[in-house]
């Protein structure tokens, strides 16, 4: 039975990124289609779900991408409600790659320090820069549901409190705390973990800020287009160590967010029953090997 995977996208031309690296995680065939909508995603999912039946099933998966974050979302809920009782398939999610690079960049940040509270309960203190964009607000809510801490910077105060003050309805353990980008300079040396997910080159924080971020044992730049959003962090930077602190450019946690990525898909093979936002893609990067050799500067 031949792997089929539906790649269905928001945009009008299905990405070909996402294509490339179906293929390379041993999709057999694709089947690609743009300007998924409301109107058109039930006769597509009907297809995928009735051409096959029993365990052949799995055989059959679908990829939902594209760079509009609420349309993708909308699509989704659109793909859940057109299931009923085992008539289904899995489905991966994972707009523009928001999902697999915030899995990476929390997977790259526990191969260098641990996310449980100290011996005296204090909880670990991350600050996501850009939190509330794509990658941001997937990041964010990753790192509280692991019980840490999460400063969530924007340039939109307002913007950020409304997302704080959903996600922590959420979680009883982590906790999720607006701050402008006026405040970084006030709590950046007692934050121990920095990730920056903020538009292409936009600088998010200084050489200088970067340097007197002194309890960080990691920092992550995830834009990869010049100038840098961490200043003094390059692109290609993997598990550099800069005096205490664990370095990751963009092209660093790629490398990891490729393994996620094509895990996932391969993942989706298996049962006809899976489900993969932002949380089951990370149980998933879980399982998978990303293992770093360090370099130094």
């Amino acid at each position: 039975m031949k792997k089929i995977l539906l790649q269905l996208d928001v945009d009008p031309q299905p990405c070909s990124f996402d294509a490339i690296v179906a293929v390379d995680a041993g999709a057999d065939v694709l089947l690609q289609h743009g300007n998924v909508s409301q109107e058109n995603i039930a006769s597509l999912v009907h297809g995928a779900m009735f051409t096959r039946g029993g365990s052949d099933l799995a055989s059959t998966g679908i990829f939902l991408g594209g760079k509009n974050i609420s349309k993708v979302e909308e699509i989704a809920s659109h793909i859940s409600k057109t299931f009923f009782g085992m008539l289904r398939v899995s489905v991966f999610i994972d707009p523009a790659g928001s999902n697999s690079t915030a899995a990476a960049a929390v997977i790259a940040a526990k191969q260098h320090m641990s996310f449980k509270p100290s011996s005296e309960g204090k909880a670990v203190h991350a600050l996501v820069l850009g939190g509330t964009g794509p990658v941001g607000q997937r990041v964010s809510r990753l790192l509280a549901n692991q019980g840490i801490h999460v400063h969530v910077a924007s340039r939109s105060i307002d913007r950020a409190s409304h997302y704080c003050t959903q996600l922590n309805k959420k979680f009883s353990h982590g906790q999720l705390e607006p701050i402008s980008f006026e405040k970084v300079n006030e709590i950046i040396n007692s934050v121990n973990l920095i990730i920056s997910a903020g538009g292409p080159g936009v600088e998010m924080l200084t050489e200088a800020q970067l340097l007197r971020a002194t309890s960080a044992s990691v920092c992550i730049d995830l834009n990869a287009v010049p100038p840098a959003g961490v200043t003094g962090i390059n692109a290609n930077d993997t598990a550099r160590r800069d005096g205490e602190k664990i370095l990751y450019g963009a092209l660093g946690v790629g490398g990891i967010k490729m393994k996620i990525h094509k895990a996932a898909i391969r993942q989706i093979f298996q049962t006809n029953d899976l489900w993969i936002d932002a949380e089951e893609l990370l149980t998933i990067a879980e399982a998978v090997d990303v293992s770093i050799e360090q370099s130094d500067r």
